[in-house]
């Protein structure tokens, strides 16, 4: 009876502590990831290669020249906190030493330490240091770095998309970043409102900078327009979005935006612009395009702001797009010019539809352009 009570206690026992060792190695390689964990094991590891090289060095020179030191050295850059670098240079130091020493002067043949070698490892090491002590400032470390842009960008695409649409209408929009980057200083946000879904709206903004620049401010934008967007009536969400940039107190805070708000019952809809461009809809029945410019300064620029809309109709067939300056403006060229030639470009889709339209409208007319481009397409089939 004994033995099987002693018996039952040890496999309890061994399973808890399985358990605890599991979530031991867990926790480990989940602060390992996130950088929170001692790098301990990578400065061992990577000190301990150090005298490896330095022996292969001796050795065989010729396939192991001394300026192999600069991998450990380079890998230390990139896992090891500032502190754990410098014991990790005191080694490759006593390495190079070591090695000149054993293969004696430089003159007596290529495979020696030469005094390039030691300009190479000394520069290695000196850019491996300020990129640890960015690291370190930020505090960001480098196994979760690219996770993070990875998952910003993943965001910004998530609100940028569009909400599905009833029987009969089509909207689509494209983005393109300046300078082929992943992040952009323009955004959409989308949402259908009222009851039963009834109303899209839809903003479309332009944030001061490009690209990277403008990639941090898009993203903070994007998140608080998506949450305004929807929770305001209509008419309060730029002044709601104008108060929101004023508290940021931002060197370069201004933005411009476009708001629609379409009935996809009717097809009657009204822009709201803050300093944005206007935008162009065609008219089915006539085949004609038609500029609404709704009045409204830039966001960001002075309080008690007031944004008057224009109103519209979408009946069957016809089109409205929503663009940013990027699309229609050049240096050498009037933005009216751009918006006419973007319409030249768009009057090609009309027999066949505006289906799939956006992304190949933004490559015809600003394919190289050095900004941000984004354009937005409702259509009412």
């Amino acid at each position: 009876m004994a033995k099987g009570v002693a018996g039952e206690g040890f496999g309890p026992r061994w399973r808890r502590g399985l358990h605890r060792a599991r979530l031991g190695v867990r926790r480990a390689g989940v602060d390992y990831f996130r950088g929170g964990a001692s790098d301990g094991v990578g400065l061992t590891v990577l000190i301990l290669s150090v005298p490896a090289l330095a022996y292969t060095t001796v050795c065989v020179p010729v396939w192991c020249p001394p300026s192999a030191l600069v991998l450990p050295i380079l890998l230390g850059g990139l896992l090891l906190r500032p502190s754990s670098l410098l014991l990790l240079y005191a080694a490759s130091a006593v390495a190079l030493v070591a090695e000149s020493a054993a293969l004696g002067p430089y003159r007596e043949g290529p495979a020696r330490v030469t005094p390039g070698t030691v300009l190479i490892v000394t520069a290695v090491a000196l850019t491996g240091l300020v990129i640890a002590q960015f690291r370190a400032r930020v505090g960001v470390p480098w196994r979760g770095g690219h996770t993070m842009l990875f998952d910003l960008r993943e965001r910004l695409r998530v609100q940028s998309r569009l909400p599905r649409l009833p029987a009969g209408w089509h909207a689509e929009m494209a983005l393109r970043p300046a300078g082929g980057q992943s992040f952009s200083g323009d955004f959409v946000v989308a949402t259908r409102g009222s009851v039963g879904g009834r109303t899209l709206e839809a903003v479309l903004t332009d944030v001061s900078g490009k690209g990277m620049d403008a990639a941090s401010r898009s993203l903070l934008l994007s998140g608080a327009f998506g949450g305004l967007l929807g929770s305001l009536p209509p008419h309060n969400f730029l002044t709601a979005a104008n108060g929101y940039l004023l508290r940021q107190n931002w060197d370069e805070g201004f933005a411009t935006s476009v708001h629609l708000v379409l009935d996809l019952e009717s097809g009657d809809y009204e822009l709201l612009s803050a300093g944005h461009l206007p935008g162009v809809q065609l008219h089915a029945g006539s085949g004609r395009w038609e500029e609404k410019a709704a009045e409204g300064p830039l966001l960001g620029v002075y309080d008690g702001a007031e944004f008057h809309g224009v109103k519209g109709t979408l009946r069957s067939g016809d089109v409205l797009m929503l663009f940013t300056d990027g699309l229609v403006e050049t240096p050498d060229k009037d933005i009216s010019e751009g918006i006419d030639r973007l319409i030249g470009e768009a009057d090609r889709f009309v027999a066949t539809g505006f289906r799939g339209a956006a992304r190949r409208l933004i490559e015809a007319v600003a394919k190289d352009v050095n900004d941000d481009r984004a354009l937005l397409i409702v259509s009412r089939d």
